[in-house]
């Protein structure tokens, strides 16, 4: 539905952009979306520029960006600023990268630890249990 000039009030915004009212006014106390002004007696107006702006906020939180990285992303908005945003970006896919490596760190070690309970048998203690007393010791790498 094409949304015209100033039309939507806040609850408006909230089901065009699936965010919740309250997070709508944590990004306005944050500075991440405009608070309109309320006209005399009225109620405030969004319109199609307040959705464009929410749904670059949620797309960059689902590229992992923090609020405080989608704020220095919107003052570069303009375009001309590309190198900056491309600097931002190379951060958090280094970012994203390290966690995947630690992440395969992780499944290694729950994989090996998983193996152990399966090949367990008798009354002693369970392996995995064992393992996270002990501390990740021998062949399993200290996962961070």
């Amino acid at each position: 539905m094409p949304v015209n000039a100033n039309s939507l009030t806040i609850g408006g915004l909230a089901k065009a952009t699936n965010v919740h009212i309250e997070t709508i006014r944590y990004y306005q106390r944050r500075g991440l979306l405009r608070e309109p002004q309320r006209p005399p007696g009225g109620v405030r107006r969004y319109g199609s520029a307040d959705i464009a702006r929410l749904t670059f906020v949620k797309t960059a939180q689902q590229l992992g960006f923090s609020l405080d990285d989608i704020s220095d992303l919107l003052r570069l908005e303009d375009g001309t600023h590309c190198q900056e945003a491309s600097a931002l970006a190379e951060h958090k896919l280094r970012d994203v990268r390290e966690k995947i490596d630690r992440l395969e760190k992780i499944e290694k070690v729950l994989g090996e630890m998983v193996k152990r309970c399966h090949a367990h048998q008798g009354d002693i203690s369970c392996p995995l249990i064992a393992s996270l007393h002990e501390g990740i010791t021998g062949t399993m790498t200290r996962v961070p």
